[in-house]
């Protein structure tokens, strides 16, 4: 089974995904993270990286992702890259992934990949409001990734914010289950910690 889960920047894929992995036999479940899957730039002047758009789906090797995907669905271990964030280039080192009965992917553009899509056996979107989903993504790019204030806040109106409603928002009504932030997060938690221990239920009965 492929869980997808969408959602705006800073909408809280990433912690939702989190939980449902604690909270389930974490053996049997697999993260793929989108944000693994940015082009390498390393070809490019640093200054012409910081320009470029990464809301954008030109942004995200999907063929790569795609072939990741169906490797593991056929039950092929896969070697994920791993982004630098403040170089905008893939390390040396990759992550090895191992096939599981449970994949789960995140990713601001997952939906809007039909590639992608097509792949997903059951598709969520978290629906945070923009003023939380802003104050997330400042903390985390001046903690985490190196960016100043200036460059966040510049880059959020030049392409985070119009990307968000030209490909973001519109993939929602693709969702099978959308988890409003606001509300109460728990209730799709566990809603889909309910679906994966009936997955690994059938698939332990096949295997007796």
């Amino acid at each position: 089974m492929i869980i997808g889960i969408c959602g705006g920047t800073g909408s809280g894929k990433t912690t939702i995904a989190r939980k449902v992995i604690e909270s389930v036999n974490h053996q049997n479940i697999v993260l793929l993270e989108q944000d693994s899957y940015y082009r390498n730039l390393e070809d490019m002047p640093l200054d012409a990286r910081r320009q470029t758009n990464f809301d954008h789906p030109d942004s995200i090797d999907s063929e790569m992702m795609v072939n990741h995907l169906k490797c593991l669905k056929d039950g092929l271990a896969v070697e994920m890259p791993v982004y630098d964030f403040k170089t905008h280039t893939r390390r040396r080192q990759t992550e090895h992934i191992e096939p599981k009965t449970i994949v789960i992917v995140e990713g601001i553009l997952i939906f809007s990949d039909s590639r992608v899509s097509n792949l997903l056996d059951v598709k969520v979107f978290v629906d945070t409001p923009d003023d939380i989903r802003f104050i997330r993504r400042l903390q985390r790019d001046i903690s985490e990734r190196g960016r100043t204030t200036e460059s966040v806040i510049a880059q959020y109106y030049s392409t985070v914010r119009p990307m968000h409603f030209e490909f973001v928002e519109p993939s929602k009504r693709h969702a099978d289950l959308i988890i409003p932030e606001g509300g109460n997060p728990e209730i799709g938690v566990e809603f889909l910690c309910g679906l994966i221990r009936e997955k690994l239920r059938a698939e332990l009965s096949k295997a007796e």
